[in-house]
């Protein structure tokens, strides 16, 4: 297997010493959130959304995390620094870019009804998945689905403005087409339903088209500001500009030709957070989501930024991450997306992250970058 090190990227070595505040970072909470995926890797458990493989030097400190007896921040910190090196990423865009994700929390119905009338729809049979770059001879090599025809031949899956004018096999129903819309952005939500039930929405595919941030659009438009740009922000935009037929924020949701599907999951743990790319739940502030294409899941990450907090003004981020998960806007080696959690008060904080940060990976001690 190889090693970690993607080839868009110039890794410069550091000492551990020269990371301001990893004496201080929870090493215990960062080793919690390695040992979680160390599991899957070590038994080969193929993750929900398949991406770069995890070299041997990986999988080995997978298999020592499970026999640690790591029990203090002092034991967690010590498993890193002897089995990890790190680097500095660089490239020449400069400094990475970090945003937020989370998981909404929202109600909606088993039934379309007045108050819950935009559908969830879950994966179609007919869709085929592959990984980035594997595309079928004669496709679009930036396609990663597509749509098999009774005859068994393949077809680019149909594009957002297609799959829900079709509107197949909704699995519930939410309030509006922009609530639909930003849970298909996040990749999960947990759903109250109207008979008390609460279920969790499960990422389970998409259409494989590429993905285009409607946020950017906005802004490059001189729609919103970008100094004025977050979730809050873009949600009243959509609300205000039209969500039916003809109207603006429809036109422009379907911009973004990329479609997610959902399952639905019932008895789940409310302590856990979502199932992320790598197939197990996610940790608040401990997980990113990066470029599956370049580094494996469960890679350690060192990040640092300046990030606000609500009604705050920006302080220093500084916090050992562990790569859990993936997103089709989160292309890059400096680009994830940090999760923050479920909830409205999770929203608001992931919403407002769109900073610049620097990223240090940690890869295992002995391989070649």
């Amino acid at each position: 297997m190889d090693s970690g090190a993607p080839a868009a990227a110039l890794l410069e070595p550091l000492y551990f010493e020269a990371l301001a505040g990893f004496a201080e970072d929870d090493a215990l909470a960062a080793f919690r959130a390695f040992q979680a995926i160390a599991r899957p890797l070590v038994a080969g458990v193929a993750p929900l959304r398949a991406g770069r493989a995890a070299s041997d030097g990986l999988l080995a400190a997978a298999r020592a995390a499970l026999v640690s007896e790591a029990a203090d921040a002092a034991a967690a910190r010590k498993f890193f620094t002897t089995l990890f090196r790190p680097f500095r990423v660089l490239t020449g865009a400069g400094r990475g870019f970090l945003t937020g994700y989370y998981e909404p929390h929202v109600r909606g119905s088993l039934t379309r009804t007045h108050d819950f009338s935009a559908p969830v729809l879950a994966r179609p049979p007919d869709l085929t998945t592959f990984a980035a770059g594997e595309a079928p001879p004669g496709f679009d090599p930036a396609l990663t689905g597509a749509q098999r025809l009774a005859d068994g031949s393949l077809r680019p899956y149909p594009e957002r403005a297609e799959i829900e004018e079709a509107a197949q096999n909704p699995l519930l129903w939410l309030a509006d087409a922009v609530e639909v819309f930003l849970i298909q952005v996040q990749g999960s939500a947990r759903v109250e339903l109207t008979n008390g039930q609460v279920v969790r929405l499960v990422y389970d595919g998409r259409n494989g088209q590429p993905y285009t941030s409607i946020g950017r659009l906005l802004i490059a438009s001189g729609e919103i500001a970008e100094s004025e740009m977050s979730l809050a922000r873009l949600k009243s935009w959509l609300r205000a500009n039209g969500l039916g037929p003809g109207g603006r924020a429809r036109e422009l949701m379907r911009r973004n030709r990329s479609y997610v599907f959902f399952r639905v999951e019932e008895g789940f743990d409310p302590a856990e957070g979502p199932i992320g790319g790598a197939g197990i739940p996610l940790h608040p502030l401990r997980s990113i989501a990066v470029d599956r294409a370049i580094w494996p899941y469960g890679t350690p990450f060192w990040i640092e930024a300046a990030l606000p907090r609500r009604g705050e003004a920006p302080a220093p981020f500084r916090r050992l991450m562990i790569a859990h998960d993936t997103g089709s806007a989160i292309l890059g080696p400096v680009r994830a997306d940090l999760f923050f959690g479920g909830g409205d008060e999770a929203g608001v904080r992931a919403g407002a992250i769109r900073h610049p940060a620097d990223f240090v990976v940690l890869l295992p001690a002995g391989e070649p970058p």
